[in-house]
């Protein structure tokens, strides 16, 4: 598969989970396309006509997120500019176990992959996320990338507990069963 090849079929009518696992097989042998999806994802989001990149990247990195790694500054710097939801839902989940990897696992590769820097940015998007008009999934993946990104920065837990306690009586059931969990996981 080349790079064009791949752009056509992320650009194409809408995949079903069938070819989405099928394009997730053949971009397992070919890790260097995976700048490929990413600058499809960030040109979809803009256009907002379909999202297939993004699930076929979030699929992707359930089964080989060593492959963001290469890629992770513009990944970090693409959460910056989306806005879809459809494009933030499954790249908020990408974001959580890129963090799971590195704050629970503390995979050297991480820690040494991912700056302060871009951690800043990550914390800035998900308070963004969270506190924003957003879907339910994008703010509770927001709010457990914020409960990890708290080891590193001083400052997240207690502005996040404080927006929790604020929002949890408005939220979702959803929302709620999160923000229970991360709430007593800071206490």
């Amino acid at each position: 598969m080349t790079a064009d090849t791949l752009t056509e079929k992320l650009n194409g009518s809408r995949l079903n989970k069938n070819q989405i696992m099928q394009l997730v097989d053949e971009l397992k042998t070919r890790p260097e396309l995976t700048a490929v999806v990413l600058k499809v994802i960030y040109e979809q989001d803009k256009l907002r006509k379909n999202f297939n990149a993004c699930w076929v990247f979030d699929h992707l990195m359930r089964k080989k997120l060593d492959y963001i790694l290469p890629n992770i500054n513009i990944f970090i710097e693409g959460l910056t500019v989306i806005n879809w939801e459809s494009t933030l839902r499954p790249m908020s989940h990408v974001l959580e176990m890129v963090n799971e990897r590195y704050f629970v696992k503390k995979d050297a590769a991480y820690i040494k992959a991912i700056t302060f820097k871009q951690q800043e940015i990550m914390a800035e998007v998900c308070f963004d996320w969270l506190i924003g008009q957003h879907k339910v999934a994008t703010k509770v993946f927001a709010m457990t990338n914020l409960f990890y990104l708290g080891e590193r920065f001083d400052w997240i837990r207690p502005e996040l507990k404080k927006v929790l306690e604020q929002s949890y009586a408005s939220g979702s059931a959803g929302y709620r069963t999160r923000a229970w969990m991360i709430l007593n996981r800071i206490k």
